[in-house]
């Protein structure tokens, strides 16, 4: 390799990291994320480095520009997604930092809810509260004033805190789940109830390539019906593994080897709230889960 390119990927590598949590953030997608990566280095590249002061600032502006015009594309993909769509899953019980100093904007509820924002609106606030950027740096990337950063910041707070109960601890969240999966693997009716909030959402990403729910399964008796009603077929030959998955406590169903389903809850005092179920092949087949 060229002395001047030896150069370009020691820098590149040096930021590769949080690049990467802030393109995934910013795309809920890893597949999605590493293009944007991809692009970047080849970008980078092809740059007059001699007139950069700060590369892992450059790369950082390059990066998340990269990933606003992605989202907006991504949206439109989106649109015909078959069912409903879910952000793809991150093991980080392999890779626990995944280039961020904060687990902020890294779970699945709230990647899902981020989707609401705009892709500037989102941008700045991965920035803001995953990355700790200071407003100006953050005005500059993505080219408002800084009042209007702060304007962005502040909505996408108000967007995301509408709704959002407060959550229970790690380990009452990690004693939650266990708890009902073992309800919906007997298909026990009233225990399953008895862990739903009388709002609870269920999400089914099947990405049309399983058998899946093409609807959000919605409210707590609704809920524990469907659970109930898949019970004698689904759960034939599944092991569970307990895993972090976007640093929450997560259970993958293994399957011949194969992970086939990833389960993740979020839960309040009310009990749990939202179960994300991760069924596409296409997003669990980078997975492997040791010792299934």
């Amino acid at each position: 390799m060229e002395p001047g390119l030896t150069e370009a990927l020691t820098a590149y590598d040096a930021v590769r990291p949080r690049l990467f949590g802030v393109a995934y953030r910013m795309l809920g997608s890893v597949a999605e994320a590493e293009d944007v990566l991809q692009d970047a280095w080849i970008r980078w590249q092809a740059t007059d480095r001699s007139a950069v002061l700060e590369p892992a600032a450059f790369l950082m502006t390059m990066v998340t520009r990269l990933s606003i015009n992605g989202l907006t594309s991504a949206r439109v993909r989106r649109e015909a997604y078959v069912g409903p769509w879910l952000p793809e899953p991150v093991d980080t019980s392999a890779d626990p930092t995944l280039g961020a100093e904060r687990a902020e904007a890294l779970g699945l509820a709230v990647l899902l809810m981020l989707e609401r924002l705009s892709p500037t609106e989102r941008a700045a606030y991965v920035l803001r509260e995953a990355f700790a950027y200071p407003y100006d740096q953050i005005s500059a990337i993505v080219q408002v004033s800084e009042p209007a950063t702060r304007q962005l910041v502040s909505r996408a707070r108000k967007h995301l805190a509408e709704g959002r109960r407060r959550e229970v601890p790690v380990d009452e969240q990690r004693r939650l789940l266990s708890v009902f999966l073992t309800a919906a693997r007997t298909g026990e009716l009233h225990d399953l109830e008895q862990l739903l909030a009388e709002d609870v959402a269920s999400y089914s990403d099947g990405g049309g390539l399983v058998r899946a729910s093409r609807f959000p399964v919605l409210g707590r008796t609704k809920v524990a019906k469907f659970i109930r009603a898949f019970q004698p077929h689904f759960w034939t030959g599944i092991s569970l593994v307990e895993r972090e998955f976007n640093g929450r406590p997560s259970t993958a169903l293994v399957r011949d080897g194969s992970v086939v389903a990833v389960v993740n809850i979020d839960a309040s005092e009310d009990g749990i709230e939202q179960i994300q179920w991760m069924m596409s092949p296409q997003k669990l087949g980078l997975l492997a889960v040791g010792g299934a």
